[in-house]
């Protein structure tokens, strides 16, 4: 049964993350699954840009970064990724506080972004998350290629993705978070959705 033809169900969360690097497939499996349980999206970027506009480079220098280094962007894909896991790690109060504002006010929400880190999580609880990892740098180009065809192939980008996409990953299995592949795309829904529903888990293995 496809998203279209279920019966809209209410969550037995109250905020799904759905995190991972660029390119992976977050934004559409985000808004189905929205739709499906019929609750908004909050997008990190969104939060990047809210920080970006109420704050200077030198209040939040981990944030400003790609704007007050753009160059960087070109440096050895290790590097970039080193300077996206700081970026994560200085915005992790500003996601914690929209979080927990979800939680509180007992409000569900689909949160997505390249920069949720999985320790936010805790298994079980109110806050769910599933981390989406293609590790095919191939893929990865095709899937920006596919999306932004007048940029070309962005294979320093994809590779930048991969890594990062990698320590993520790795960081999720540590915290006991589920790491989905986002191939087959079909039903890649459907595969978070189980990956992270406590309902459904328990039918399928009962």
């Amino acid at each position: 049964m496809n998203g279209s033809d279920e019966v809209r169900e209410y969550p037995d969360w109250r905020v799904l993350v759905v995190g991972g690097a660029s390119g992976m497939g977050k934004t559409g499996v985000a808004r189905t699954l929205a739709r499906r349980y019929g609750v908004p999206v909050v997008e990190v970027d969104d939060i990047v840009e809210a920080l970006l506009a109420v704050t200077l480079p030198e209040h939040l220098p981990a944030v400003h970064f790609w704007r007050t280094h753009p160059e960087a962007a070109r440096q050895a894909p290790e590097s970039v990724v080193e300077r996206q896991i700081a970026v994560a790690e200085a915005l992790a109060p500003a996601i914690e506080a929209v979080v927990a504002n979800h939680v509180g006010t007992d409000t569900p929400v689909v949160l997505e972004g390249d920069y949720v880190l999985p320790g936010l999580v805790r298994p079980g609880g109110p806050v769910r998350a599933v981390f989406l990892h293609e590790d095919d740098e191939e893929q990865v180009t095709a899937n920006y290629l596919h999306r932004e065809p007048e940029a070309g192939p962005q294979r320093h980008r994809a590779r930048v993705s991969v890594l990062y996409g990698r320590w993520l990953a790795e960081q999720a299995r540590t915290a006991a978070v589920p790491v989905v592949s986002p191939r087959p795309w079909e039903n890649l829904a459907d595969r978070v959705r189980s990956a992270t529903d406590v309902r459904a888990r328990a039918r399928s293995e009962s």
